[in-house]
């Protein structure tokens, strides 16, 4: 078994996973989780993020297939979530209530919050053009990423006070959602032509 270590994929693919996972803009909503539940497991977290992100590198295409999902439909259907998660952050509403969860560290931050549609669709894209192994790599460049914001989720919000916190969430709302529409657009068109 040969592997083919490439410096500059893993950098290409950490740098395309650290935008589309936008742990640093999922800081409020991290702070807003943790005033809910209380503890956050950031190990719990991270580690069930990378089981979801590998397994779907592996076995995504596969599973879309069986249940009869093309990867366009499904990076479509995850704008629509961003879209949504994005109107929250920038108008400050709930539009989806829940009951209260026992413990945030699997749902809602491992998943969607780091190994979302956004993320899955991305490694699909990424594993047709890298080598996995590259792929592997910089998730866990970027795991180790979002571990050590959750981890310090307490400190950077006495860092960026109450001000900071709003400013920040409403900025990322905006990226957030430019994000949803730009995946929308680009696989709209993928549907159409097909």
């Amino acid at each position: 078994m040969t592997f083919h270590f490439n410096l500059r994929e893993i950098a290409t693919a950490s740098m395309v996973l650290f935008a589309v996972i936008d742990i640093l803009g999922s800081i409020p909503i991290i702070i807003g989780l943790r005033k809910k539940v209380g503890h956050i497991q950031s190990e719990k977290a991270s580690i069930v993020a990378a089981c979801i992100m590998v397994a779907f590198l592996f076995l995504g295409e596969e599973i879309l297939n069986l249940i009869g999902i093309d990867v366009n439909s499904f990076a479509v259907a995850g704008s629509f979530i961003i879209f949504f998660l994005a109107i929250e952050m920038i108008l400050g509403i709930t539009i989806y209530k829940d009951d209260e969860p026992e413990s945030a560290s699997i749902v809602p931050i491992a998943f969607p919050l780091i190994a979302g549609a956004g993320t899955l669709t991305s490694l699909l894209s990424l594993r047709a053009e890298y080598y996995v192994e590259n792929i592997i790599i910089s998730i866990i460049i970027n795991l180790i990423f979002v571990y050590l914001v959750l981890k310090s989720s307490v400190k950077l919000e006495k860092i960026l006070g109450k001000g900071g916190v709003n400013i920040i969430r409403k900025v990322f709302g905006v990226i957030l959602m430019a994000i949803a529409v730009k995946l929308f657009a680009a696989n709209i068109n993928e549907l159409f032509s097909q």
